[in-house]
């Protein structure tokens, strides 16, 4: 297959302390671990000099996991809220996308849709949002109700959320504010819109009170993975998060997603599909190896067992099985896809206990020298297995500098990444259009 033309797109998922559960007790990953904002504003300021083009915070409105003895052995017991923290970063970095997760759960689509709009001015035009249904169940209690929705409920509520927002969102015309002192006029009436949407979730009639962003909309991120969520992602998503390490499964991914976006009207190049991947780079593969084995003789086996309740069912409680054995038959539930991935997964790899909690650990580790990491890349991307890819550092923040000093002037070398910053915004940086100009109609 003749390789594709263009440059890869790669985003930087930010975390406290590093991806891996046991970064924040390696000395390489202990700097990064906490709530210090300097650590978080170096994090994206290197980013930013390695031109990549986004950051990207993921999110539960709890704890990150109800077992606290558990959460305890992890970095993961507190974490900021996204878009107060990518509203401070927006302020110290000048090009490099902002994307935050907020859920369409426990959320109004008013508040989101004012939010992301603010963080995109504050920005410049940089601001993406992450749409999420919420899989962490403990979220609903949090939002006054003794049930989690069901998982179809969630994506029902989410289809009809995200069109709330894009109205709202285009509730403003383009020009609408005219700032003109001369005849009084801050905007123009004519060019501001209720949108009056009644519908089976939400009553909201707009318009917003601020006014259309630099980017129209800011885009919009969506993992799916399940087949709710892949409708909803080849409905609405402009760059979509895909779970796959097995370059088969996701060329059939992409090619699926984007049939599916077609069916909807959308042509291919409307959407960007990022797989998450997790360099360990090295200046030898040995060095690379050494250090992720490291990490995982740090991962503590009850942070790996809450690990695979996580994956596979709140309650599910494997610690009187033998962990070098095999997973035992897994009740349906509602964790949906990711559930039914970690399940193939164990069943296709003939993985023990031990070795499906580690592998989830740092799913899609890609271990090696720059060049190793280069290949996998054009690899999967020449191949149509991806657009781009969502990077998952192990340790913080010295994983960033080490991709940056080191993978990212080798994909230059090979003309498959740029050497500047040609626009000022995320959707300029993935070449998405602006969705719309006028008006607050969105197609269904």
């Amino acid at each position: 297959m003749s390789k594709r033309p263009g440059h890869l797109n790669l985003l930087a998922m930010l975390n406290n302390g590093g991806h891996h559960l046991a970064a924040w007790k390696h000395p390489k990953g202990r700097a990064g671990a906490g709530l210090d904002i300097k650590q978080y504003i170096h994090y994206a300021q290197v980013a930013e000099k390695g031109l990549l083009d986004g950051l990207f915070i993921a999110d539960v409105a709890a704890l990150w996991g109800k077992d606290l003895e558990a959460l305890s052995r992890t970095s993961r017991g507190e974490h900021y809220e996204p878009l107060t923290l990518l509203s401070l970063l927006a302020g110290v970095t000048e090009h490099i996308g902002l994307i935050g997760t907020a859920t369409t759960s426990y959320n109004e689509p008013y508040h989101i849709a004012r939010k992301f709009a603010s963080l995109d001015h504050l920005s410049g035009g940089r601001a993406g949002w992450n749409v999420v249904t919420s899989v962490v169940g403990d979220e609903s209690r949090n939002f006054g109700r003794e049930e989690h929705f069901s998982h179809s409920g969630r994506y029902e509520r989410a289809e009809e959320f995200v069109d709330v927002v894009r109205k709202l969102w285009n509730s403003w015309e383009e020009g609408a504010v005219t700032l003109d002192a001369d005849h009084g006029r801050y905007f123009d009436p004519t060019k501001v819109h209720a949108i009056d949407h009644v519908g089976a979730h939400f009553s909201v009639r707009g318009p917003l009170n601020i006014s259309r962003t630099p980017q129209g909309e800011p885009v919009l991120v969506q993992a799916g993975a399940s087949a709710s969520g892949k409708r909803l992602a080849a409905r609405i998503a402009e760059i979509i998060f895909a779970p796959h390490d097995d370059i088969s499964a996701a060329q059939a991914y992409y090619a699926e997603v984007k049939a599916a976006a077609a069916a909807f009207g959308r042509p291919a190049h409307a959407i960007r599909i990022l797989p998450g991947i997790t360099p360990v780079v090295g200046k030898t593969r040995q060095d690379a190896q050494d250090f992720f084995d490291q990490l995982q003789e740090l991962l503590d086996p009850v942070v790996g067992l809450r690990l695979l309740a996580d994956t596979l069912g709140d309650d599910l409680d494997l610690s009187g099985y033998d962990p070098d054995g095999p997973l035992p038959p897994i009740p349906a539930g509602n964790k949906g896809s990711r559930r039914d991935f970690a399940v193939a997964l164990a069943e296709q790899k003939h993985l023990s206990i031990r070795q499906l909690y580690q592998h989830l650990a740092e799913r899609n580790a890609v271990i090696g020298t720059a060049a190793d990491i280069a290949d996998r890349f054009e690899d999967w991307y020449d191949s149509e297995a991806a657009d781009g890819f969502n990077l998952f550092f192990p340790h913080d923040p010295g994983g960033i500098e080490d991709f940056v000093s080191l993978v990212v002037p080798e994909l230059q070398r090979r003309g498959r990444f740029r050497k500047a910053y040609d626009s000022t915004t995320l959707r300029g940086h993935f070449g998405l259009d602006t969705p719309y100009s006028a008006g607050v109609q969105v197609a269904s």
